[in-house]
């Protein structure tokens, strides 16, 4: 049975992270870069977390998991320690409505983590079903090159854009067409080649085109 895909809001939602090796600090980057109320559980950590650590953005239990550690509260566990043993003992301290993610043990998570290109707000994401990591990363690499940083920009600037549309007082298949035609393919061009100025008096001229029209 396959993975159903979703993006989830983990703002200020509790996660936990057993382990403090580099895979922990890969899954506890990404964590916080999704807002979320992240603890640490590891005798010792990376440079890295310690230091997120200090500053207050992880809460480091630095001692041996415990079963305890699993509290009802927490939504989403990461088992990444290079100990089988200690993996598999935070996957059976999960309760059934728990997610988690065994490192080691595909067949024993709930969820799998993606490969993702991230531009902005425009997030690509990449999964084998934990088949196989090798390969949803070389499509990570290859859509890099593919996806530029100026899709950020340009996710933005269709973002900002659709707000303004949908309030206009215009009907649905205007509203359509217009959405439409800023995805041509010359907006994107001019982000990219940093002519901001130029896209938007464009669209500007759409706009204020479409309003006279409905005049």
């Amino acid at each position: 049975m396959g993975h159903y895909p979703m993006m989830v809001n983990l703002t200020q939602k509790q996660c936990l992270v057993v382990g403090g090796g580099q895979v922990a600090e890969r899954k506890i980057r990404s964590l916080l870069g999704a807002g979320a109320d992240v603890a640490v559980v590891a005798p010792a950590c990376t440079p890295q977390i310690e230091e997120w650590a200090h500053a207050g953005r992880v809460r480091w239990l630095c001692r041996p998991f415990a079963k305890e550690d699993v509290t009802a509260e927490t939504v989403l566990i990461i088992a990444a320690t290079s100990d089988t043993a200690v993996n598999l003992s935070v996957h059976e301290a999960c309760r059934p409505h728990q997610w988690i993610n065994v490192v080691d043990r595909p067949d024993l998570c709930t969820f799998t983590v993606p490969a993702v290109v991230q531009r902005g707000e425009l997030q690509i994401a990449i999964s084998t079903g934990g088949h196989n990591p090798g390969l949803a990363k070389k499509l990570r690499r290859q859509l890099e090159d593919w996806v530029g940083l100026e899709y950020g920009e340009y996710t933005r600037f269709l973002g900002d854009m659709r707000q303004r549309i949908l309030r206009m007082d215009v009907g649905e298949r205007e509203k359509r067409a217009l959405l439409a035609e800023l995805l041509d393919d010359r907006f994107l061009l001019w982000t990219r080649n940093g002519e901001l100025e130029r896209r938007d008096m464009e669209a500007e001229r759409l706009l204020q085109n479409d309003d006279r029209r409905k005049e």
